[in-house]
């Protein structure tokens, strides 16, 4: 088996690599090193990588010749710095999303799996968030990631390109993000509590998220990758179903917490409702925030 991995050298993008490798793909990684938010990238040597822009369909369609699987995950991937910069967003996230599909049906690939977000579920819907809930889009990130999976779904039902579309719930573990002031909350909490600084809680703390391990996000991918029902191009939720409140995932990492201003284009709870992807690929996840929490704080 031969796979892509756009964005292959960051956080998730990283473990689906180490993953394919160890299943025995051959693995081809495009990502241009962009992210804002890695201290580091993550190579693995047995890979294949290629420091290019997927909006450049010159530098990046020869790399498609032959490969069976694409996992995208190449993105301007933080709330906060697209609405920054929408039209950064806007380029990477719809038309670089636009040009990875292209190539992956003219390369004839088997299947396309699409990394979004559960952010599509804005305000307006109650948890527990499922599938078919129409989208509430707060921010120019949700709005790019929406765009993407309507392509994916366009390009499975005009094109016969097979794809698969992962919502995920606030993704955890290790290798994330832990450089500036936008990175996600687990990480930025305990690089704060290394540093011996209180941790900076948004607004009053009691909104929610289902924090999902990467562990468990890789392993959706997998299944997606060898899923053979009826559900291709339709958007499957990986979340936990299980919710914490920020100010609580801060109590259990330290006593000392300091309060900031609310941001913009944030929704206040998200949980995931988890049947459609328990009954269609047999996922469910297998580790839990508290024990994430406790090994990292017994880890010098």
């Amino acid at each position: 088996m031969k796979s892509i991995v756009t964005g292959g050298s960051g956080f998730i993008g990283s473990h689906i690599v180490d993953k394919l490798i160890e299943l025995g793909h051959e693995v081809i990684v495009i990502d241009n090193e962009s992210a804002i938010v890695h201290d580091n990238f993550y190579y693995n040597e047995m890979a294949h990588y290629h420091n290019v822009d997927i909006a450049d369909y010159t530098g990046i369609r020869s790399l498609f010749e032959g490969v069976d699987y694409v996992f995208h995950l190449a993105a301007e991937s933080r709330i906060q710095p697209t609405i920054d910069n929408p039209l950064l967003c806007f380029n990477t996230n719809i038309y670089g999303t636009g040009v990875v599909l292209q190539c992956a049906r003219e390369a004839k690939c088997k299947k396309f799996i699409f990394s979004s977000t559960s952010s599509a579920y804005g305000l307006t819907n109650q948890p527990p968030l499922e599938e078919t809930m129409r989208e509430d889009c707060l921010n120019p990130y949700s709005v790019a990631k929406v765009a993407g999976e309507k392509m994916c779904k366009m390009y499975n039902d005009l094109f016969g390109l097979k794809t698969i579309i992962l919502r995920y719930f606030n993704v955890y573990g290790r290798r994330e993000p832990l450089k500036g002031p936008y990175a996600p909350v687990v990480g930025l909490f305990l690089r704060q509590k290394r540093n011996g600084e209180a941790l900076t809680i948004i607004g009053d703390g009691l909104q929610s998220r289902d924090f999902t391990h990467v562990d468990d996000v890789v392993e959706a991918n997998v299944r997606a990758m060898n899923y053979d029902g009826v559900f291709h191009g339709s958007i499957f939720n990986v979340g936990t179903g299980r919710s914490h409140s920020v100010l609580k995932l801060a109590q259990m990492i330290s006593d000392t917490v300091c309060f900031i201003p609310q941001r913009q284009g944030e929704a206040r709870q998200t949980l995931a409702k988890t049947n459609k992807i328990y009954t269609e690929f047999n996922w469910k996840p297998n580790k839990t925030i508290e024990d994430y929490i406790r090994e990292q704080l017994n880890t010098k």
